[in-house]
């Protein structure tokens, strides 16, 4: 970090000189050019061998001069009384929460601590959709919801009846506790709590905005994406995760704000250091424009007297857990610990009372500050922008929470607390009338309402919004699929493969090419989407300045400003995040989008579930494509790459409707099947289709199979009829082969085997439960039965099934099977090996399910102890073979 004082200086003379010479520069060249020699003498002495600082880190005050601050409109009282007036809502909102039950919780201090941060912006800088322009998209920090939901009554949007709910949200009058689409789909752009996720989301929207103006989708609107986060919040993994990228795509419509408060959940960020100055140095390192809102105006006067640097030394070497402490205390405090360690700086506040001092704001807190950080922030062009604006956590709360650890937690008032805070922020409320906690809400033709109108009018509408306007798609019919349908003949090729020719069939239908929006990680090549390079582009926010070491050849690798996929590089949450934009687009952009986000299964749900949570509460659509699932389809692989559970991850997500298929008709029909529910009938689901690289041949579609593979089960093969052992034999995904060679098997023993194809385990228990509580609390109504029920209840035989997934997938539909059903499946951790060793290992193989199914047959004395002891000889069947699911 700078400091001007520094007494190793052998030739102050000298250094006097190149400082004269600076100021010369600045004076009669300009700052550009003072900035260009002073690099340019970095590089110098860098070249020769001179060890050089990084400059990365700045001084600890404001980036902006005073004299460079654009000034901001001129306010009247109104405007001061508007944000004190939230500020109280806000707080009421929470006390009221916990008067009804005080386990509902709510947080006061972040929003406290933020307050003037948010207000600048929905005042002067948050512009709403009009008939013209969209809106901006604005991430607001979870914890603050109550100052939001504050706002909205205000606007008059919200009720006291909705704020009287808030985190009760059954009966459908609530408010969620945090910003939740799902629960509030006409208010919450984005879900923001799970801290860490909003940082990320954000880059990838302000990228997906750029890849829309760049493809001809969109128009450029000058729209920003504006994230607001917390200083501790930045410390989560993914926070930090895609800075480059934001710098690396210009992403000059991104505006971070992070709220340096100096508090987490416990207690300092950075007690022992100073988080801005370690978040400064980190966003500059990653090429982004760096703007610190340190210090409010009062500082100005004081700051213009430090003739020899000493107060900027001197709030250089506090850390932060220092200036925590001074805002925990008083003026005195303040002077004597801060001020008082050099007679000079007390000798500069020697004029200024205790009070005087104790009201040195900081610069979250001044609106003039934040207003021009804003204003330079939206001008800045080519680069992604981050404010670094210091707070005081619980600030006007007092003895509730000021600049306390317990600042986070904090969620009760006491009633004297309730009066200062009052009068602290001039609200002209009877005391008599405080102790009733009520909410305030002026006039429509009040000072205060009238100027939020205005500004939200001036503005183009309200903040938070979400909207639901975007045109339905006219989605393809199947036979768009032919090609798929009609099987693939003496060729073996995968389900992979067969996705891939579907989406090729898409990427020439004329209704919905444009929408298409792959998406791969860096695994194209893998996957077999390399013949797409050429034809439809990679995007590249700068086309493609290097001629390819492979353009010779066909399917070489274009990169385009235009282009169609979105190639993330090694980054699955990145590339999910990608989706998630692309699955909101309906919302954001008033145009529907179909992202297809094609990733190695293992590498889905598993790395990025908390992503994959928060799309099912942003309503988001699309497809996940997790190929090379299953944990004996990649063979030689191992351990950290075979799947056996990403169907049950996906499972616990309701919106999530995921298959596992065999077939490459199978792939097609739930893939046209999704594309109807989501862009023709705009329902607010996602679909999860695993995928494999296994080659087989692929039978055409039977007749009449449709609705069974949507619904999660259809009879593939029928056994023979007239046979008196029977048995059901089900499977799905890589197994389902697996199961048809079983049934081949078991008719050398003189057994029937019907087959069917399980697409979606998880379909049928969904189903199946509704089924059940219908049947629950409808006791007097004919009683309905299950899909899969209806299935097996019509056959004969126990039921056996089998996956390539945990036994627990399989084993969701127990309840609902109509006889004995016993399940097979991959619970341990998958080694390297071929596949037909593995299916061994995992007791999946067609001996293990025909053995199954005979072992089911002698439990109900359909068959002897002998037979199937000969059986499981001839079968190859190890009994004393480890248990694989055994560590």
């Amino acid at each position: 970090m700078a400091n001007q004082n520094n007494s190793s200086d052998i030739d102050p003379i000298e250094t006097k000189e190149w400082f004269d010479a600076l100021s010369s520069v600045i004076k009669e060249e300009g700052k550009e050019r003072a900035a260009f020699l002073v690099n340019a003498l970095l590089a110098k002495a860098a070249a020769t061998g001179i060890p050089v600082p990084t400059g990365l880190t700045t001084s600890h005050i404001n980036t902006i001069p005073v004299d460079q601050e654009e000034k901001m409109p001129a306010e009247g009282p109104e405007a001061i009384a508007l944000r004190a007036l939230i500020r109280w809502n806000a707080v009421i909102m929470v006390l009221r929460a916990g008067e009804k039950d005080p386990a509902l919780g709510g947080h006061l201090a972040t929003y406290a601590s933020a307050a003037i941060l948010y207000e600048v912006g929905f005042n002067y800088f948050f512009r709403g959709r009009t008939e013209n322009r969209l809106e901006d998209l604005v991430y607001i920090q979870g914890h603050s919801a109550p100052g939001i939901y504050a706002r909205a009554f205000l606007e008059g949007r919200l009720s006291e009846e909705q704020l009287e709910h808030f985190r009760r949200e059954m009966g459908g009058i609530g408010l969620s506790s945090y910003p939740h689409p799902f629960s509030m789909p006409d208010f919450w752009q984005f879900p923001t709590v799970s801290m860490g996720l909003g940082p990320l989301q954000a880059i990838y929207q302000a990228r997906f905005l750029k890849y829309l103006e760049n493809r001809g989708l969109l128009e450029h609107q000058g729209r920003k994406v504006w994230a607001f986060l917390g200083d501790g919040e930045m410390d989560e993994v993914d926070s930090l995760g895609g800075i480059t990228v934001a710098a690396r795509e210009q992403l000059d419509n991104l505006i971070f704000v992070v709220n340096c408060n100096l508090q987490r959940l416990d207690g300092p960020v950075r007690g022992n250091g100073h988080i801005m100055e370690e978040l400064e140095s980190l966003f500059r390192g990653a090429g982004w424009n760096v703007i610190k809102v340190v210090w409010g105006g009062r500082w100005d006067e004081l700051l213009a007297k430090d003739k020899t640097g000493l107060l900027v030394k001197r709030m250089n070497e506090c850390v932060d857990g220092e200036y925590q402490n001074f805002r925990a205390k008083d003026g005195a405090y303040v002077r004597e610990h801060f001020f008082g360690k050099y007679p000079e700086l007390l000798e500069l506040v020697k004029d200024m009372s205790d009070e005087d001092i104790w009201h040195l704001n900081r610069g979250g807190h001044d609106p003039q500050k934040v207003y021009a950080a804003y204003a330079q922030a939206v001008k800045h062009q080519g680069q992604p922008t981050i404010i670094l604006a210091k707070t005081i956590k619980g600030y006007g709360l007092g003895a509730a929470g000021e600049g306390q650890n317990i600042a986070h937690n904090a969620k009760k008032m006491a009633i004297a607390d309730l009066k200062v805070f009052s009068k602290r922020f001039n609200l002209s409320i009877p005391e008599e009338k405080i102790s009733a906690l009520p909410f305030i809400r002026p006039d429509s033709k009040s000072p205060e309402i009238q100027f939020l109108q205005a500004r939200r009018e001036a503005l183009g509408g309200y903040l938070p919004k979400r909207f639901h306007d975007a045109p339905s798609l006219e989605t393809p019919p199947l036979s768009l699929f032919d090609a798929v349908l009609k099987g693939s003949e003496d060729r073996e090729i995968s389900t992979t493969m067969a996705f891939v020719r579907v989406l090729m069939a898409l990427l020439k239908d004329k209704n919905i090419n444009q929408h298409i929006v792959p998406i791969v990680a860096d695994e194209s090549r893998t996957f077999g989407m390399e013949g797409l390079f050429r034809q439809i582009g990679i995007y590249s926010v700068v086309g493609q300045l290097y001629e390819p070491e492979d353009k010779a050849q066909v399917m070489y690798y274009r990169e385009s400003k235009d282009g169609q996929i979105l190639q993330e590089g090694l980054s699955e949450a990145g590339s999910f995040c990608s989706w998630l934009a692309a699955g909101t687009s309906y919302s954001s952009n008033a145009l529907q989008m179909i992202p297809f986000y094609i990733f190695y299964s293992m590498f889905g749900f598993q790395r990025i579930g908390d992503y994959a949570w928060a799309a099912g509460d942003i309503r988001a659509r699309g497809f996940l494509l997790g190929s090379l699932a299953g944990r004996t389809t990649l063979a030689g692989e191992g351990l950290q790459h075979d799947d056996g559970h990403s169907l049950i991850l996906s499972s616990v997500i309701p919106s999530c409707i995921s298959y596992d298929p065999t077939f490459g008709y199978e792939v097609a029909v739930i893939i046209q099947h999704g594309l109807q529910r989501m862009c023709r009938d705009q329902e607010d689901v996602y679909y999860y289709l695993t995928l494999m690289n296994e080659n087989y041949t692929h039978p055409a579609m039977p007749k009449g199979v449709e609705e069974g593979i949507i619904k999660g089960l259809y009879l593939l093969q029928k056994g023979d009829a007239k046979a008196k052992l029977k048995v059901q034999l089900l499977g799905s995904g890589a197994i389902l082969r697996e199961v048809i060679a079983a049934a081949k098997l078991l008719a050398e023993y003189g057994v029937s085997a019907d087959v069917w194809s399980a697409t979606s385990m998880t379909e049928l228990r969904r189903e199946a439960l509704a089924v059940e509580r219908y049947n629950r609390l409808h006791p007097k109504a004919t009683p309905k039965v299950s899909y899969v029920t209806s299935c097996l209840q019509k056959s004969k035989g126990p039921v056996i099934a089998a996956t390539d997934y945990m036994k627990l997938y399989a084993d969701q539909i127990r309840a609902f099977v109509p006889r004995a059903y016993h399940v097979l499946g991959t619970d341990g951790y998958g080694p390297s090996d071929t596949r037909h060793y593995l299916r061994e290992h995992f007791e999946v193989s067609a001996q293990h399910i025909a053995y199954t199914a005979l072992l089911a047959l002698a439990n109900e004395n359909q068959i002897t102890e002998a037979q199937l002891m000969k059986a499981q000889k001839k079968l190859g069947i190890n009994a004393d073979a480890p248990d694989p699911a055994r560590v």
